[in-house]
């Protein structure tokens, strides 16, 4: 699509632009980079090759840990590079590429995470007609579903974006491109653009995360009379799950709900969504779930006894 700009080229500032800082910087976010990568691809890989990890919590599992891959892949490279000492500019063409995979896995991640909150929903309150409720076609349509929602809506994104005239400013004070900093830099009024983009971001966020909170208001309500331990069974199966919830609908809420007053703010905020909780989602998962961390160990074994052949 032809656009009004001038501009060919944006210049990311990054995190800070203090050279010692950058430099501790770009050994911490290189850690969490190829942890993340190293963890999600580690469960992905197990999930796949382990049989006793077949039920739709774990399909999600895997799908979730692969968005993840993605997510963190469309923003960290570019970043260590630039704290690194690299090239800091990025073409017009890679900044509209990147605020369209940022969005479009992120999106994909809170529609899987609502469908894991559905899964568990059935599981706990519906245990009869789970077989039936989450059967292997339901399960692939699910994710289809959240890939299909995510294109929407990154796309929506993109094209309210690159329809903006950029003659000007070319500096983005963000380590990524994403909506709010770029609004910055159009030569026009952004106002409805914002509103629209505000209204796009917030509607999903909020629909999904109301969804997520009834889900376990039910559950909770679910298991008034049960026992200490059927409520322990029962949370301990949702317990991972609300700590990703929390750790990534915060401070994305924080961020995409409202008009952004301080992009210094926004993208300290965005390092949680965006860097951290990708990696520890893994950890997350592997270290409360005592099948994930057997099937982990056994895949290790057959792996360590290959290399010794």
């Amino acid at each position: 699509m032809d656009n009004a700009s001038s501009v060919k080229e944006f210049i990311l500032l990054g995190l800070s632009e203090n050279q010692g800082l950058q430099k501790i910087y770009s050994v911490l976010f290189l850690a969490f980079y190829l942890i993340t990568v190293a963890g999600n691809l580690l469960i992905v890989v197990t999930v796949i090759s382990s049989q006793g990890l077949n039920s739709p919590m774990y399909f999600f599992l895997c799908s979730l840990s692969f968005v993840d891959i993605c997510y963190s892949s469309t923003t960290a490279p570019k970043m260590i590079a630039g704290l690194l000492g690299g090239s800091k500019s990025i073409s017009f063409v890679g900044c509209m590429a990147q605020l369209f995979g940022f969005h479009f896995f992120g999106c994909a991640e809170i529609f899987l995470l609502t469908a894991m909150a559905y899964d568990r929903y059935v599981a706990i309150c519906r245990p009869l007609h789970y077989a039936a409720l989450m059967s292997g076609r339901t399960c692939g349509l699910m994710v289809l579903g959240s890939w299909l929602g995510a294109f929407f809506h990154s796309t929506l994104q993109l094209l309210l974006t690159i329809c903006l005239p950029f003659c000007g400013p070319n500096k983005i004070n963000h380590y990524f491109c994403d909506v709010h900093p770029l609004l910055r830099l159009a030569c026009a009024d952004t106002r409805a653009v914002g509103a629209a983009e505000v209204v796009n971001g917030g509607l999903i966020t909020l629909s999904a995360f109301a969804i997520l909170v009834s889900s376990y208001v039910v559950i909770l309500v679910s298991l008034k009379g049960q026992t200490a331990a059927g409520w322990h069974k029962a949370l301990s199966t949702c317990g991972s799950h609300i700590t990703v919830v929390i750790l990534f609908f915060g401070p994305c809420t924080f961020i995409y709900i409202r008009p952004s007053s301080n992009l210094a703010e926004d993208k300290a905020v965005a390092v949680f969504y965006s860097i951290i909780t990708p990696m520890l989602n893994p950890l997350i998962y592997t270290l409360r779930n005592q099948e994930v961390k057997n099937s982990t160990k056994k895949l290790w074994s057959r792996t360590v006894r290959r290399s010794e052949k």
